[in-house]
């Protein structure tokens, strides 16, 4: 089945109280949308569809020309966003993915696990759901006896007895085409005239079709930004996953809770990372190389064998057996203001001190 996919990125992120679009903040050195556009790209799908509003002409310009672009002229909730897709994608595939861009750590496999639930079921609609103690403001799954769905309750809107379950709706959806966008347009609005997509549950059971769901086994996954603090929040788990990964790719990590490390880095096996150290950009770090502690690369390429020590390298490349730093002041030295530059001869390890 041909899947078209949906990514709400609209919305202005006023609890952010910043000027730029929630969607554009940074997360490991690169914009939140850019996580959605690199998901869709991981799932197969070649031209995904977001939906802009606020900021779109920066949104659109984080994102680039591999996306197509439809606006949400008035903020009337995520299933009147939906539907600004339709007139684009009514006949070019058969299940609509749906998911917003200010949800930076979904994997590729819960998107194909959604995907594939879709397909095996008779039911028009397929839904991402977790279970966790904070609820974090997202809407409850609630379940008939028989464990079926039967819908889902915005939690301004659950009772109390609601507002205590912890199956959470995750905010991502699968849909037949032909009945979404027929759906779409029939959604009830609510008491603030908006359009629900979480409406869609009741749309399909009241029609006596099965709703399918799928349950996250990783919550960090669940993490939607929303605030300052979840952004911090998403930092720490980016960071997390970033550095198990190089672990176990054989990257020695002597304090991981201290090392930052950016999505686009590249560390060949043995080389050793000490604390308090960042590397960012598109940096790559040689076999048997050691960087730190206290030092940060940027957009540079280390070669092997390498030591690098409370320095700072951008946009530089260094070459094998090269060692820079640490700086040391020596008692009773006197700084003069001066504009200077270090120049590192990479084969002679000789550090010169040049006055511009």
């Amino acid at each position: 089945m041909k899947i078209a996919a949906v990514i709400l990125a609209a919305g202005q992120g006023t609890r952010m109280k910043s000027a730029l679009p929630k969607v554009l903040q940074q997360l490991g050195g690169r914009p939140l949308v850019q996580y959605a556009a690199e998901l869709a790209q991981a799932i197969g799908v070649a031209a995904p569809t977001f939906v802009v509003g606020h900021g779109m002409d920066a949104v659109q310009a984080a994102v680039g020309s591999a996306a197509q672009f439809v606006v949400q002229a008035e903020q009337l909730g995520t299933g009147h966003a939906a539907l600004q897709a339709a007139a684009l994608l009514r006949a070019s595939a058969e299940l609509v993915l749906i998911w917003y861009a200010d949800m930076p750590l979904l994997r590729p496999e819960t998107l194909h696990a959604v995907v594939a639930a879709q397909q095996a079921n008779r039911g028009p609609l397929t839904i991402l759901t977790a279970t966790a103690d904070d609820a974090r403001g997202f809407g409850r799954v609630l379940r008939d006896p028989k464990r079926r769905v039967r819908a889902v309750v915005e939690e301004a809107h659950a009772t109390r007895r609601q507002l205590a379950m912890r199956e959470l709706n995750a905010g991502v959806y699968c849909a037949r085409a032909d009945w979404l966008w027929k759906e779409l347009v029939r959604l009830p609005a609510s008491p603030k005239g908006e359009y629900y997509l979480t409406d869609l549950v009741g749309v399909a059971v009241a029609q006596r079709r099965n709703v399918a769901s799928v349950q996250l086994s990783a919550t960090a996954e669940l993490i939607g930004i929303n605030t300052r603090e979840h952004l911090a929040e998403a930092e720490t788990a980016l960071r997390l996953r970033i550095n198990q990964h190089w672990m176990a790719a054989g990257v020695h990590l002597l304090d991981p809770a201290s090392t930052y490390i950016e999505p686009g880095v590249q560390l060949a096996p043995d080389c050793v990372i000490l604390p308090n150290t960042h590397l960012s950009g598109t940096t790559s770090v040689g076999a048997h190389s050691t960087i730190g502690p206290n030092s940060i690369v940027r957009d540079s390429v280390v070669g092997a064998n390498c030591r690098i020590e409370c320095s700072v390298i951008e946009s530089a490349v260094v070459e094998e057996d090269v060692r820079i730093g640490p700086l040391r002041i020596c008692a009773r030295a006197h700084i003069w203001r001066a504009a200077c530059t270090w120049a590192i001869l990479a084969r002679s390890r000789t550090p010169i001190l040049a006055r511009k």
